[in-house]
């Protein structure tokens, strides 16, 4: 008897262009299988896509490196045929009696036909919805089974204008299929448009009873204290006769590692006819004050084990199902005060600062490793939302447990772009994809597969532009609130309204909100008029001006984004190492000239002839790659931290949120980004992750007064602010503590000007060292440093600064669990100064640290085990001790007799190279750090927390690098 699972089909898989191949899919299938790799057979990525195909078997060059992605054969050239593969792969499964299996697919792109020992069966049109056959009759009964897939690519996957452009032609917009694949102007076109098998595959046993698509929705009284879990579920009998079923729902909570709390157990009986489907509704389930989900910076993300049991008699368990749910209720509307969209979580607002995600890889390249760096990055920065943008992905449940566990708010995209549907140049598809069905079909599809997670915000039509009428009108229609989620209701009615209106859960989604397009109803004008952006670099105290940006919440507000020079190493070739030549125009400004292969990799120069003036060559002409790279890393810093703090000194009084476009790349692109594909930041991640901070200090750039931002439900007491100014000598001309100050909750509060600049003596390069922190035990509560220039200068007097010396001491530890490291520091700047500053850090309780676990992500029949599937939000953290190394702790003293500010230093984590290796790139990523980019005054100390996986086999070691340090210190 086969075990009651679902089973991954996720290895073993072979791959072979159609054309190549002489072969039907019944004899792929019956008498002429292929024996293994040999060609034309290949060696399959599954999940994954035909070009990820060809480039894991090297048949084509890595299409993100340098400018190969020139050499490989577009589709609009060689003819669909060109990248129509077939897949397969061999499965054992052998049944007993009143057992049925399902083969799943839960997306492939764009259509396929499927031959299982000899049977053909169609996979319809549409990359964003899932595909489920019942194959019991005709698996083999000696449980050896031969399973071949032909994929074919996009009905119009279009052509690639000679200029580029966004979308391409627009073609691919007649499809329902992601549109970036013809190439935008951060993204070179995907040669293959996606065509694959791209999403997971698995086998399903359950008995004569199956489960499908449970909804779960929590409402909540009496001010959160009482909470009702409702939930509605479809079961499918496929026996011939009537199924006396017991449906249990049981909800638990880990109180520590394998120690379940059982939180509430509910049974019914029903009886489903043979062959038939049964929505079934259960009683709400009642807690008490259950632990609320709460968004990043907000509070615990507390999350519940769901386990749906259903028993057959005479058979017994049948199939299960399970879910880790949030108790948390999003509602949103448009602000009065600022006309921005305002949101709420249980009931308390938040301010939004979040950015755009386009998607992980543009190969598909997906995987639960790659998302839970990508999703802790996002939370290390301190955000709260993540916007899947409607040029990209439905994004895939893996992707939601991540956000589930660190708190991001998801605003979800539909498949509709401003660019390929309707308001494109030229304008393109004015009714949008030609299946509107099939759209619909797609989209209620995708409602079904996530509306479970507690991150999943609300749902928009489209980017930048609405769906057709017929689609808008549909989706508003099928996504309707239902009213326990539309308004606040009166206490005395909630009861009333509980018992009699339909139940929650028997909407299809009913408790998020869906605004029909990304520049409607309170976001940018609300009028769809395009009025998000800009999308380059700005002046730093321009995000602070009152006319910047004029409308309550933006969408879209993006920059630059250049790497390290280590990943320009790594992706480029040695023409690609060139800097952008600096030409000097007669207006004074300067225009920066990428090389070739720069400006395919979609580089945003840090100029803006007539607007700003070059922001690299303000700290002095870079002389090479390493130093043009290390400058950029200073204004990326800068850039991104005014761009968060200018919003936030207006919160609620101008804005209710703003979403950066965008944090990172699906390749090897050279804009818009945090991290780069590689998963090394920039600084630009460490001036987000200042800024957004949940309680923070900061300096207005324009009028120079320091604020106290309180993003908090909690009032902030019993405070104050350390500032304090050094300059290039090392001295500290200005220091002032303010007297015990209070910030209300959800307040910013401007507390005291910085006067420094107006002083007779102000140099005209200088630093600036804020702290808030608590008056009773110095606890520093926010550390935020600036380098400033007085007005009508600029930073090169920091050229000369490199050459200071400035000694510190590196206490480092590193405890280890397999491959597992965690290294622990204090950085300490021993330079001599008449000041001292505070060194008393709370360590912020957004410092979380992942070792490995595997996890059963919902939306699947997977048998439930809540004794040994322990992938609760409290595993997030690590769950393991890590064993101290046996080594005491390691001290590093750098030589030095300048005193001073240790200005910008960096950690990196690299592998210790053996004597035979020559590797170009020997990072070790991603790594996540505490903090990266800081300055140290003199006499501070810094604690520094870094978190990575080593590869088997590696040998770690951690670098310092900085302004004051040319050469490289090996810490650890």
């Amino acid at each position: 008897m086969a075990k009651i699972e679902k089973t991954r089909l996720d290895s073993g898989w072979l791959a072979a262009r159609s054309t190549e191949i002489d072969l039907t899919g019944v004899q792929l299938t019956t008498t002429h299988p292929p024996s293994g790799p040999s060609s034309p057979w290949m060696e399959a990525a599954v999940p994954g896509t035909v070009l990820g195909t060809l480039v894991k078997n090297k048949l084509v060059p890595d299409p993100f490196y340098g400018l190969n992605n020139e050499a490989i054969l577009d589709i609009a050239d060689s003819g669909r045929e060109y990248y129509t593969f077939w897949f397969f792969t061999t499965f054992e499964c052998k049944l007993s009696g009143n057992q049925h299996v399902n083969l799943n697919f839960r997306a492939i792109n764009y259509s396929a036909e499927l031959y299982l020992n000899g049977h053909k069966e169609i996979l319809p049109k549409g990359m964003f919805r899932r595909h489920s056959l019942d194959i019991t009759d005709i698996l083999h009964l000696d449980g050896k089974n031969l399973l071949a897939v032909l994929v074919h690519p996009p009905d119009h996957p279009g052509t690639i204008p000679h200029e580029g452009g966004q979308g391409g032609d627009h073609e691919i917009g007649k499809d329902v299929a992601a549109q970036y694949v013809e190439g935008w102007d951060w993204m070179a076109p995907i040669r293959d448009r996606n065509t694959g098998i791209w999403d997971e595959v698995s086998i399903s046993v359950t008995g004569p009873v199956k489960i499908s698509d449970p909804h779960l929705v929590s409402s909540f009284f009496d001010d959160y204290r009482r909470v009702y879990l409702h939930s509605t579920v479809e079961l499918e009998n496929k026996s011939s006769w009537t199924a006396e079923c017991t449906l249990t729902l049981q909800v638990t909570t880990e109180l520590e590692k394998d120690v379940l709390l059982v939180e509430n157990v509910q049974t019914e009986e029903l009886s489903i006819p043979p062959g038939t489907t049964k929505q079934h509704t259960l009683l709400p389930a009642f807690f008490y004050k259950p632990n609320l989900w709460w968004p990043n910076g907000m509070g615990k993300q507390s999350l519940y084990n769901v386990v749906i049991t259903v028993d057959v008699k005479g058979f017994g368990e049948s199939d299960s199902w399970s879910h880790h749910f949030g108790f948390r209720k999003i509602e949103s509307v448009i602000d009065n005060a600022t006309g921005g969209r305002l949101f709420k979580v249980n009931g308390q607002p938040i301010f939004i600062r979040g950015g755009n995600w386009i998607l992980s890889d543009g190969l598909l390249r997906l995987s639960k490793e790659r998302y839970m760096a990508d999703i802790k990055f996002h939370a290390d920065m301190n955000f709260n939302m993540m916007r899947c943008w409607g040029g990209g992905l439905a994004e895939r449940p893996e992707f939601y447990h991540y956000c589930d566990i660190y708190g991001l708010l998801v605003w979800q995209e539909f498949w509709i772009t401003g660019d390929c549907d309707g308001r494109g140049i030229p304008v393109s598809n004015p009714n949008g994809p030609l299946d509107h069905d099939l759209f619909l079909l797609c989209a209620r599809d995708t409602v079904k597969l996530l509306r479970n997670h507690a991150s999943l915000a609300l749902w928009v039509g489209g980017n930048e532009q609405v769906p057709p009428k017929d689609i808008n009108t549909a989706l508003k229609n099928d996504l309707q609130l239902h009213p326990l989620f539309r308004t606040e209701i009166p206490e005395s009615e909630e009861d009333l309204l509980l018992k009699s209106d339909q139940d929650p859960s028997q909407y299809l989604d009913g408790t998020r909100v869906y605004v029909q397009g990304s520049m409607w109803d309170g976001f940018a004008n609300g009028k769809g008029d395009f009025t998000d952006g800009p999308y380059e670099i700005q002046n730093p105290e321009d995000f602070f001006k009152d006319d910047y940006y004029k409308y309550g919440f933006n969408p879209e507000v993006g920059s630059v984004g250049m790497p390290v020079a280590a990943t320009i190493h790594a992706t480029m070739p040695p023409e690609g190492w060139a800097i952008p030549l600096f030409k000097k125009l007669a207006s004074g400004f300067i225009e920066e000239v990428p090389n070739p292969i720069w400006d395919y990799h979609k580089y945003i120069p840090y100029s803006k002839p007539g607007k700003v003036h070059d922001q690299i060559e303000m700290y002095g002409h870079p002389k090479n790659l390493d130093d043009f790279c290390e400058k950029a890393q200073l204004v990326n810093y800068f850039q991104y931290r005014a761009l968060l703090e200018g919003w936030t000194s207006r919160m609620w009084t101008k804005y209710t949120g703003v979403l950066i476009w965008k944090t990172q790349n699906p390749w090897t692109g050279l804009r818009g980004q945090f991290y780069d594909h590689l998963h090394d930041q920039t600084a630009g991640f460490y001036g987000c992750r200042s800024a957004a901070e949940p309680v923070h200090v900061q300096l207005n750039l324009i009028s120079y007064f320091v604020e106290v931002v309180n993003t908090t439900s909690d009032e902030l007491t019993d405070v104050a602010v350390e500032m304090s100014v050094w300059d290039l000598d090392g001295s500290c001309p200005y220091y002032k503590v303010t007297d015990k100050i209070s910030v209300p909750q959800k307040k910013v509060l401007p507390i005291i000007e910085m006067k420094y600049p107006k002083s007779k003596d102000a140099k005209p390069v200088y630093f600036l060292l804020l702290k808030l922190f608590k008056l009773s035990d110095n606890t520093v509560l926010s550390r935020n440093f600036y380098w400033l220039y007085l007005s009508g200068n600029d930073y090169q007097l920091l050229e000369p600064y490199r050459k200071k010396k400035i000694p510190l001491k590196i206490t480092s530890q590193a405890l280890v669990s397999g491959s597992s490291y965690k290294i622990e520091m204090h950085v300490q700047n021993t330079s001599k100064s008449s000041h001292s500053t505070n060194n008393g850090f709370k360590r912020m309780e957004s410092e979380k640290y992942i070792v490995d676990y595997d996890i059963n992500l919902s939306n699947s029949n997977e048998k439930a085990n809540p004794e040994t599937d322990q992938t609760s939000g409290l595993n997030k953290i690590c769950r393991c001790l890590f064993s101290r190394s046996s080594n005491s702790p390691k001290v590093l003293l750098t030589e030095g007799a300048d005193s001073g500010v240790a200005f910008f230093l960096h950690f990196s984590v690299h592998a210790v190279k053996k004597a035979a290796e020559n590797e170009v790139d020997d990072r070790i990523l991603p790594v996540h750090y505490s903090d990266n980019y800081f300055s140290l005054v003199p006499g501070e100390t810094l604690p520094i927390t870094i978190f990575f996986k080593a590869p088997e086999g590696v040998t770690p070691r951690v670098v310092l690098n900085g302004w004051n340090y040319d050469e490289e210190h090996s810490v650890l």
